[in-house]
């Protein structure tokens, strides 16, 4: 396992260290964290102790965040005095109508993209609609396909299949690591996860956007995995389109408004499919053909979700003073510690990780591929899956989440996971383990 700069090297020895010496390894590690005091910036559970018998450990930050301190006043006081008092007045005396490209820019940095490169609002699933529909109307005459991650979450697949029937294209699945090779003149786009889902596996940005752009086509990023807790580098890599939630890592709370970045370059090309009356140039004219907004704006559609915005907006006040790369240098600290606790505390053969060890290729959360045990000591059948192992986990205050059939996922936010919290959530996961019957083979599932 490589060392993280930064963070105390790993224990000596040709064999995993006992569990009370990981335990003062936390201890260390969170001592020498520079980012320590960025947790209080959140609301947890207290940290355990001999009394409390433990409080949760939270590791589904990266499905959804958790609640910045900042939020609930600043939601108290746009509900009870910008709407409650202000009312329409809010909209421009409270900056409602430009927040959209105002938290744009806050997220910019994060995802190394300048100013007046990002605009937030509308979901997910909607910009990258907005992003594939608007990549394809730019992409050369003669293109008759849209490349989409083999592996990406459903919904992206969904997406650009649709796309393609409205655009004429067809849909081509490739593994991201073959897009270089599969990339052909005839692409109009190909559409990415940063970080797959399923197994935290880090997707090379650079080296495939490149490569899409030597063969004449476009990069269409999915950040939902990787922004908040990795560097990006839109800019400078010169990424086309990218879209991403904002609810994981950037911690805007459940269901809170995605973004879509547009190449500065590439702006007064970009034609959305949904062109809205947020997105006229003058939208105030109430003029019956569309004419679209300079710069970002032309990624708004309708009405902006403030509630949510203004959350959102308060939400990245956490970011306040944090570097994005000193984030990266905790998280691979925290799942190269998370992974050497797993070793030390789980039996053999129990758990294989499906996340790469090599640095350049991780995100920030550990997927474990669970192997199925014989029997059950928790009452829910003759074999228990990953599904029952984590709702076992969470029950005893180790909060991660799985997915079929035999993925645990922990999620490593760095602004406010502890080194502590990566070795209790592994000693927890051990005894649970121990507790069920041996496994008819060590392949580990």
């Amino acid at each position: 396992m490589s060392e993280t700069p930064g963070f105390p090297a790993g224990a000596a020895g040709p064999g995993p260290p006992a569990e009370g010496e990981l335990t003062a390894r936390a201890r260390e590690l969170d001592k020498a964290d520079p980012l320590a005091a960025v947790r209080g910036r959140f609301v947890l559970d207290a940290p355990p102790d001999e009394t409390s018998g433990g409080a949760a450990v939270y590791l589904d930050g990266n499905s959804l965040g958790a609640l910045p301190r900042a939020v609930p006043d600043r939601l108290a006081d746009v509900i009870a005095r910008e709407w409650g008092e202000l009312r329409i007045r809010s909209w421009s005396e409270s900056g409602w109508w430009t927040a959209p490209e105002r938290i744009g820019d806050k997220i910019a940095p994060l995802i190394g993209a300048g100013p007046g490169r990002v605009v937030v609002g509308d979901s997910t699933s909607v910009n990258i609609f907005k992003a594939v529909v608007g990549g394809v109307r730019m992409a050369g005459k003669g293109c008759t396909e849209i490349l989409v991650d083999a592996t990406t979450f459903p919904t992206d697949g969904y997406i650009a299949r649709s796309a393609a029937r409205m655009t004429g294209l067809a849909v081509r699945p490739v593994e991201p690591a073959r897009i270089a090779d599969e990339v052909t003149e005839r692409t109009a786009l190909a559409l990415v996860n940063h970080v797959d889902y399923r197994t935290g596996r880090l997707n090379d940005l650079p080296g495939i956007t490149h490569a899409l752009h030597s063969a004449g086509a476009l990069a269409v990023w999915d950040l939902c995995h990787s922004a908040g807790a990795l560097p990006v580098g839109l800019d400078a890599h010169h990424v086309d389109l990218a879209v991403g939630c904002t609810y994981k890592y950037l911690n805007g709370g459940p269901g809170s408004p995605a973004y879509l970045y547009i190449r500065e370059s590439l702006q007064d090309r970009f034609e959305s499919p949904l062109p809205g009356w947020n997105s006229h140039a003058d939208p105030f004219a109430m003029d019956p053909d569309h004419t679209p907004a300079d710069g970002i704006a032309r990624g708004r559609v309708g009405t902006p979700d403030i509630l949510s915005l203004l959350a959102l907006e308060a939400a990245l006040e956490a970011w306040d003073g944090v570097s994005i790369e000193a984030v990266r240098t905790k998280s691979l600290a925290l799942t190269d510690f998370f992974l050497e606790c797993v070793q030390a505390c789980v039996p053999p053969g129990r758990v294989r990780s499906l996340t790469p060890s090599a640095h350049e290729r991780r995100g920030s959360q550990v997927s474990l591929a669970c192997a199925p045990a014989l029997g059950s000591s928790f009452g829910q059948g003759e074999i228990p899956v990953a599904g029952q192992v984590m709702d076992e986990l969470i029950r005893r205050g180790v909060v991660g989440d799985f997915r079929p059939p035999d993925v645990l996922r922990f999620g490593f936010t760095p602004l406010y996971t502890s080194f502590a919290d990566a070795e209790r959530a592994a000693r927890v996961l051990g005894e649970v383990l121990r507790a069920l019957p041996e496994v008819s083979s060590g392949d580990g599932g």
